[in-house]
């Protein structure tokens, strides 16, 4: 089996939970002073990012994801973590002086957040370059350092590797150009529904035209499903009804990962449309990125109760 090339984040998710509300200590006509502190009791520390977290559900499912990313000295932890589950790491490039791409949440009692992020050594994702991995029959490029978003694409096409344009929370840092551009490269797109929406808004173009440049476009509606337009033809991918609503953190990355090993076993659509769509909500009913573990047969179980069919 040819490997999956999965470019985009590693980082580390520092999530903080307040037992009150923001509402209560941040006082409106006080803003222009803010100087607030919450205390925490309640934290923990994940591992995340795009990359880490499509690879790990991509090995769920049998597949053979590679990572190209770029930590920091901070990586071991997490390095370790990828050795541990047999993750092919040895495109994951360790930028000495910088930290690993990292988030710090902080939720409040009406799961409200306050965010800070960290880019770190993945401003420095250009320094990896696809021509170095082999094997590899299909790619994704997921939210990463602008230039080595925009140079992946390119390596990518060079290379006649078909790939899935995944831009993520990284679509702003594009214009209307730039999206045109990357979807001229690519053989496939994902975006969410806000994403979509934004991804309109800047080519000037629909859904149905900006669909008519790549082999098919994937729109993901959260509790509604998600729709694959391919062929001329919008598809409508149910929901899985998840066991439990705990944390949409990863869900959107488990998706692309079911979507990814639906591609490379040359599945119908609407196969591996719904293949995503489980695994975005078997993901759904953990906390964390990766965190949720199952094996081939419980997740095809859980498709022949989902979706009244066999998926092996």
């Amino acid at each position: 089996m040819k490997k999956t090339l999965i470019c985009g984040s590693m980082a580390y998710d520092t999530i903080m939970v307040f037992g009150d509300r923001f509402k209560n200590h941040i006082l409106a006509e006080q803003i222009h002073i803010l100087n607030v502190s919450f205390l925490v009791p309640d934290m923990r520390r994940e591992f995340g990012g795009c990359a880490g977290n499509i690879a790990y559900n991509l090995k769920l499912l049998g597949g053979e994801p590679l990572i190209m990313a770029t930590v920091g000295d901070d990586s071991g932890p997490y390095l370790h973590r990828l050795k541990h589950l047999a993750l092919d790491a040895r495109h994951v490039q360790e930028v000495s002086g910088s930290f690993t791409a990292q988030a710090f949440i902080t939720t409040d009692l009406d799961d409200n957040q306050i965010t800070a992020f960290h880019p770190g050594a993945m401003m420095q994702s250009h320094l990896n370059k696809v021509t170095d991995a082999t094997g590899v029959g299909l790619g994704i490029i997921s939210p990463d350092g602008r230039d080595g978003m925009l140079q992946h694409a390119q390596e990518f096409h060079a290379a006649g590797i078909p790939f899935v344009f995944d831009p993520g929370q990284g679509l702003p840092m594009f214009n209307g150009e730039e999206l045109l551009t990357f979807l001229k490269l690519a053989d496939y797109c994902t975006v969410n529904d806000y994403e979509a929406k934004l991804l309109t808004e800047r080519t000037g173009q629909t859904l149905e035209q900006l669909a008519t440049q790549v082999q098919a476009l994937i729109v993901t509606l959260g509790s509604n499903g998600s729709h694959i337009y391919a062929n001329g033809t919008r598809i409508e991918i149910p929901v899985a009804p998840p066991a439990a609503v705990v944390d949409p953190t990863g869900c959107g990355d488990a998706y692309r990962a079911g979507l990814l090993y639906g591609m490379e076993q040359g599945w119908a659509w609407e196969k591996t449309g719904r293949l995503a769509s489980l695994m975005g909500s078997l993901k759904i009913a953990q906390r964390g990125g990766q965190n949720h573990k199952l094996t081939r047969e419980e997740i095809g179980t859980q498709y022949r109760a989902a979706f009244s069919e066999n998926l092996w």
